[in-house]
């Protein structure tokens, strides 16, 4: 098949689909009034390195994005497949204040360099500092709902349990993916391939 836009005539708009799997962006802030908040983000991903950069994309002025945005810092942990109720849960639509960790039974962990907690079970968080929160702007030039907020990396939190040769364990930390529609994909297994240039294809880095 083949459509234009989003006219593909289907039961289900097949875009979050075709774009998966996608890193879960399990996002805290805090409020201006210091208030914790957690949500989970479908888009979300790393934007660069050397400076680490990561960035998420909200549907409407959500508290994540606003919050990000108003107090210029927010943390990413990451969501295993253990914690994928948890997780879910913390996507509640709660009433504002209320807090989302003590909602989805979680444990909330002081930063360093930022505010906003952590997910104290999470295998690993990157404490960020907001460098980018705007609307994204359509061909016609037409500013939309979806806003895009961009932190720089500024400290990283790694249990050293998923650490093994050097190497953070990606494999056994189990990561949750977001697939489309309703559907999740855990990372159980990882394999090697070396860019032409630099040698043979290496072995598999399994579990």
């Amino acid at each position: 098949m083949y459509y234009e836009g989003s006219n593909h005539g289907l039961k289900h708009d097949p875009f979050k689909a075709i774009v998966t799997p996608r890193p879960i962006g399990w996002i805290s802030t805090v409020d201006k009034e210091g208030r914790p908040n957690l949500a989970p983000y479908s888009f979300f991903n790393a934007m660069g390195s050397r400076p680490n950069f990561i960035a998420f994309g909200s549907e409407q002025m959500k508290d994540s994005a606003r919050n990000a945005r108003d107090t210029g810092e927010f943390v990413f942990s990451l969501c295993t497949t253990e914690l994928a109720d948890a997780m879910n849960l913390s996507c509640a639509d709660l009433p504002a204040g209320q807090n989302e960790y003590e909602h989805a039974g979680l444990e909330a962990a002081a930063c360093k360099l930022v505010k906003a907690p952590r997910v104290a079970i999470s295998p690993a968080s990157l404490e960020c500092k907001t460098t980018m929160c705007q609307a994204l702007i359509d061909i016609d030039g037409n500013e939309t709902h979806n806003y895009l907020v961009v932190g720089q990396v500024v400290a990283v939190h790694i249990n050293d349990d998923y650490i093994r040769d050097g190497r953070f364990d990606t494999a056994r930390a189990v990561p949750l993916a977001r697939c489309g529609y309703r559907d999740y994909s855990s990372v159980t297994e990882l394999f090697e391939l070396m860019r032409p240039g630099e040698g043979e294809r290496g072995g598999q880095f399994k579990v």
